[in-house]
């Protein structure tokens, strides 16, 4: 029989030891095993193992000594905590120092087929998610833009291309999105590199101040011009300058930037000779130009000039399968890769609308590394309002004073699910069962506790 994994049992029960034993090797798993958690910990010091089977309560050492060593030594190493004494609050302390699974004696045979055939699935995912991070930093990346998403890939093969022309790029895309970050990598892939790149908000200048910063000014063209000042355009002469929120440019403003992008040429503030400058010019904006110029808010011409090459930023929740990329990019930047997410809090993150896109992502990311102390971030170390919108859109009820009916609503849930199972194949018990991950008793035995026929 092929050898589906290395497990280590620690368990001061010599009966239930060789019952684990016996279990697991009939299942095809390669077992070793430990009479006490000191042993254990021997054990786990001088050799790796997939998954660490341990009691809690145990002469030497107990099952969170075990489990704190596996986590220091061997990460990746998954733990599950097996015991006649729980309370909630050592489950509770258990998962939050990394624990997969918590069981309570006595156990069901399928019970624990069920949860070790899940832990291993868990581990082939873990490696997986290992090898993605590989490829994040080649395949599903370029420069500091990471996504593996058809539209982002389609991206990475459009920016080296746009980066060798001087042509101007007009970068469209929502808030948070990453507009900025395209920019630099335009900048950094192209032959300007060595240049200056610089960036200004177009938002957040007034229009006498904005135009100052865009183009410098004379001495005494205004009180407090007390000298000459250089403009942005200056500073990036050869370089790239980013026009960040393009669209909140004054009208009065864009000829004079029109101007820059047909001759390179242009004045200071208060000055009477013409300045010259060879600048790549790359704009962004999370407006519509289009009902922009329509509204008289923007000039056609202008537009056509910024808009040579289009580049569109789509937002996160148009690309769902970058979501698990981007919080493992965040959590090694925050937490040095000490943090990981459950796998119900990433399901829980996989349906939140992120309408703050990656910005938003990242800030979630910050906060839940520095407030929660343990290795595993649950569903309950979440910020309240991702659970709030969650609900909203599975239709579940919030908890108001009236209180509500746990029980009901979960087996609601519970009904509803089996139904679908039924129905996607096509009244099939067997096949229903495996597509929920339940043994084809657990199966038949909720069938019977709702009377579904």
């Amino acid at each position: 029989m092929e050898n589906k994994g290395r497990i280590l049992i620690v368990e001061d029960e010599k009966s239930m030891r060789e019952v684990l034993k016996i279990l697991l090797e009939e299942e095809g798993y390669e077992t070793i095993s430990a009479s006490d958690g000191q042993d254990g910990i021997m054990k786990i010091q001088e050799d790796i193992f997939d998954v660490v089977i341990t009691d809690i309560k145990m002469p030497r050492a107990d099952g969170f000594e075990v489990l704190k060593k596996v986590k220091e030594i061997s990460p990746a190493s998954i733990v599950i905590m097996i015991t006649a004494f729980g309370t909630t609050e050592s489950t509770i302390e258990a998962m939050k120092l990394g624990a997969y699974d918590y069981i309570h004696k006595p156990f069901k045979i399928d019970e624990i087929r069920l949860i070790i055939n899940k832990a291993f699935e868990k581990k082939r995912l873990s490696e997986e998610i290992s090898v993605l991070r590989e490829k994040v930093q080649t395949t599903y990346r370029i420069e500091n833009i990471i996504g593996k998403s058809p539209r982002m890939q389609e991206l990475f093969r459009l920016i080296p291309k746009v980066a060798q022309s001087s042509s101007t790029v007009l970068i469209t895309g929502e808030s948070g999105c990453g507009k900025e970050l395209v920019a630099a990598a335009l900048h950094n892939l192209s032959t300007r590199r060595n240049k200056n790149f610089v960036t200004i908000n177009c938002a957040t200048f007034p229009e006498g101040l904005l135009e100052t910063e865009l183009f410098g000014h004379v001495k005494g063209s205004f009180t407090g011009a007390v000298q000459n000042k250089e403009g942005l355009f200056e500073i990036a002469d050869q370089g790239t300058i980013l026009l960040d929120e393009v669209a909140e440019m004054p009208l009065s403003l864009q000829p004079k930037l029109l101007r820059v992008l047909e001759n390179g040429i242009f004045r200071r503030v208060g000055g009477v000779a013409d300045i010259a400058v060879d600048v790549r010019v790359i704009s962004a904006t999370n407006r519509n130009l289009v009902d922009a110029i329509a509204e008289g808010r923007f000039r056609e011409d202008l537009f056509y000039r910024l808009n040579v090459i289009p580049l569109h930023m789509p937002p996160l929740r148009e690309r769902p399968e970058d979501i698990p990329l981007l919080l493992n990019h965040f959590f090694r930047k925050y937490s040095g890769g000490t943090k990981q997410l459950s796998s119900d809090a990433l399901r829980i993150l996989m349906r939140y609308p992120w309408k703050g896109n990656v910005r938003e992502l990242e800030n979630m990311v910050e906060r839940v590394v520095l407030l929660t102390e343990g290795t595993t971030i649950l569903p309950e170390d979440l910020p309240e309002e991702f659970f709030s919108v969650v609900r909203k859109g599975i239709g579940l009820p919030d908890v108001g004073d009236e209180g509500v009916d746990l029980e009901k609503i979960i087996e609601e849930i519970e009904k509803n699910y089996l139904l679908k199972a039924l129905a996607k194949s096509n009244g099939s018990k067997t096949d229903a069962a495996k597509l929920l991950n339940l043994t084809f008793r657990s199966f038949r035995h909720r069938l019977y506790k709702y009377g579904i026929k």
